[in-house]
């Protein structure tokens, strides 16, 4: 979770610039000492003058990742980041494990297209799992920003510790 912080926070750095990643996965991400993790590839990063970019004809992208209004309609905002931000988040709890599992990328664009949501993975507290499908919101404007998914996450712990001490009491 403290990883996923980070990365929240590189990407709110971002968004304060105006630039988007377009690309933000685990793949992306360089850890170093002490588990300091630094976002990478910024090959298709771009800064941008309106809400959002408008990629060429016959741009391609790694779909697993890529919002459905990026995916279907080439329009990328820091909002698709913040989807691609919640995939990022299923590759963290699952230690790697490739987003969709047993589905093409045929099957995901149509799935998600239809309202389908990965399901919580195993092991993944509900609080996370809620910040997840926050991130993958149809409607991009009510995904949360990068600032608040920084503070949601630095203060996750403090969440979790407060549900657990609840739960015990009973």
């Amino acid at each position: 979770i403290d990883m996923a912080a980070q990365i929240a926070s590189g990407m709110a750095y971002l968004e304060s610039q105006n630039y988007i990643h377009r690309d933000l996965a685990a793949r992306n991400v360089l850890v170093g000492d002490g588990n300091i993790v630094k976002i990478a590839d910024f090959g298709l990063a771009r800064l941008i003058k309106e809400d959002e970019y408008e990629a060429r004809v016959g741009a391609r992208f790694p779909i697993k990742w890529t919002a459905p209004e990026a995916a279907n309609y080439s329009r990328f905002s820091i909002k698709s980041d913040v989807w691609s931000f919640g995939i990022l988040l299923t590759e963290l709890v699952t230690y790697g494990r490739i987003p969709y599992p047993g589905m093409t990328n045929a099957e995901v664009l149509h799935q998600v297209e239809h309202g389908y949501r990965m399901p919580s993975p195993p092991g993944c507290p509900t609080t996370l799992y809620d910040i997840m499908l926050e991130c993958w919101h149809k409607d991009p404007m009510k995904r949360p920003t990068f600032e608040t998914l920084q503070w949601k996450l630095e203060d996750f712990f403090t969440m979790e510790g407060s549900e657990y001490k609840e739960a015990s009491a009973y």
